[in-house]
C-alpha cells in the first residue's frame, strides 16, 4: 500500500525531492497543494510538470476525507458523517450562535472508554485518526461555515468521537497544521481539547507547553458515581485528576475547564453540587455544566430545569466560575456517535 503523502513532514518532502533530482522549491509547491489548497489528486497540482505528478502518484496516495451525510437541526446545528479513505466513518458538528461558529471534531474511529451515557462507546475503537484526517475535518467544516454564513470557524472543540489524548502524537501534529500559517492559521487559543481524564497525557501536555485549551470530562465529584458513568475512573480517579490539574496549571498557568453533564437524579442534587464545590475550590478551573442530549435506547435523562438552576445557584453562591451549555441538535441525533451508529 502506498504511503499517505501527508504523513510526511516538510523535511521529508525536501529529502524526497532531492533524492529524485527535483529542485528544492518543489517541496514548497507540493506542501501548499496538499494543505492550503487540499487537493485530493496529484493531477490537480497544476503548477507541477506532468512527470513530477506521475512521480508522486507512483510513490504516494492522498488519503482524503469527504462528507458522506449531513443533517440540519431546527436550531441550526448541522451534524456530519464523514467518510475516510478506508470506508470508516466519523462525525463532526457545526454549532451556530450569534457570536460563534464552533466545529466539534473527532479524534478516533470509535472509542475504547465505554462511557455509559455516550453513543460512541457502543461503536468500539477501530483506529486512531491521522493528523491529516484531523486537519481535513476542520478544513471541511470551515468551508461549510463560510459557504453557509460567509464566516469562518471561530472555535474548534475536540469533543467528538474518541479520546484525543489516546491519539496524542497525531492530535498534536494535526493541531500544529491547523494553527500553522501554511495550514489554516487558526489561533490555538480558539481550540479546546477534551479528555475523559488520561492524567499521564495531561501531564505530558503540560511538559510540552501546548497552547490550546484543556477540558476534562468530570460528570461527578463522587468516585462511586463517576465510576458507573465512566469506567476509566476505576483506574484514574478524582484524586488523580486533581493532581494532574495542579501539575498542568503549575506548568502552564492555564485554567482547566471541567465538563459536567447533568443527569436527572444521578448527579444533579445539591449534595452533588457540594461535592463538586469541594473538588473544585482549591483548583484553578471553571465548570461548564451541560444539558444531556438524550440517546435512543439509553436510560439517562436530562436534569429538570428546577434541579439545574438550584445546582447552578449553589455553585455561583460559592463563587465558582460556572456556565450552562444548552443541548443542541436534539432532533438530528447530534449526541456523539449517534449518526455513525445508524450506518452500522
Amino acid at each position: 500500500m502506498k504511503i499517505d503523502i501527508r504523513s510526511l513532514n516538510y523535511d521529508d518532502l525536501e529529502v524526497f525531492c532531492l533524492k529524485n533530482k527535483l529542485q528544492k522549491f518543489r517541496a514548497k509547491q507540493i506542501d501548499e497543494w496538499l494543505w492550503k489548497k487540499r487537493v485530493q489528486s496529484f493531477n490537480q497540482m497544476s503548477s507541477l510538470p506532468n512527470h513530477i505528478r506521475d512521480l508522486l502518484s507512483e510513490h504516494f496516495s492522498i488519503n482524503h476525507v469527504n462528507i458522506h451525510k449531513k443533517e440540519k437541526s431546527k436550531d441550526g446545528t448541522i451534524k456530519y458523517s464523514l467518510k475516510l479513505w478506508d470506508n470508516s466513518y466519523i462525525e463532526g458538528v457545526l454549532i451556530f450562535s450569534k457570536k460563534r461558529i464552533t466545529a466539534c471534531i473527532s479524534s478516533q474511529v470509535g472509542c475504547s472508554l465505554d462511557c455509559n451515557f455516550c453513543a460512541t462507546g457502543t461503536l468500539k475503537l477501530k483506529r486512531n485518526i491521522s493528523a491529516s484526517e484531523i486537519f481535513d475535518q476542520v478544513y471541511i467544516l470551515n468551508n461549510e461555515a463560510v459557504n453557509l454564513c460567509n464566516r469562518p470557524l471561530s472555535n474548534i472543540v475536540f469533543m467528538g468521537m474518541g479520546e484525543p489524548l489516546l491519539n496524542y502524537s497525531e492530535l498534536l501534529k494535526g493541531i500544529n497544521k491547523i494553527t500553522s500559517k501554511n495550514g489554516l492559521n487558526i489561533s490555538s487559543k480558539r481550540i479546546t481539547v477534551s479528555t475523559a481524564g488520561v492524567t499521564k497525557m495531561i501531564k505530558k501536555l503540560a511538559d510540552d507547553m501546548t497552547k490550546f485549551n484543556l477540558a476534562i470530562s468530570l460528570h461527578s465529584a463522587k468516585n462511586e458515581i463517576r465510576s458507573k458513568l465512566m469506567p476509566i475512573n476505576k483506574k484514574i480517579d478524582l484524586q488523580d485528576i486533581k493532581e494532574a490539574n495542579k501539575y498542568y496549571y503549575n506548568k502552564t498557568k492555564k485554567i482547566v475547564t471541567y465538563e459536567y453533564i447533568l443527569f436527572d437524579n444521578i448527579n444533579d442534587s445539591l449534595e452533588d453540587a457540594r461535592l463538586l464545590f469541594d473538588f473544585a475550590k482549591d483548583l484553578y478551573c471553571k465548570i461548564n455544566l451541560i444539558e444531556y442530549n438524550p440517546v435512543k435506547g439509553f436510560i439517562f435523562k436530562k436534569s429538570s430545569n428546577k434541579r439545574t438552576m438550584l445546582f447552578i445557584d449553589f455553585l455561583k453562591n460559592k463563587n465558582i466560575n460556572v456556565t450552562l451549555r444548552k443541548s443542541k441538535g436534539k432532533d438530528i441525533n447530534a449526541a456523539c456517535g449517534q449518526l455513525v451508529n445508524e450506518l452500522k
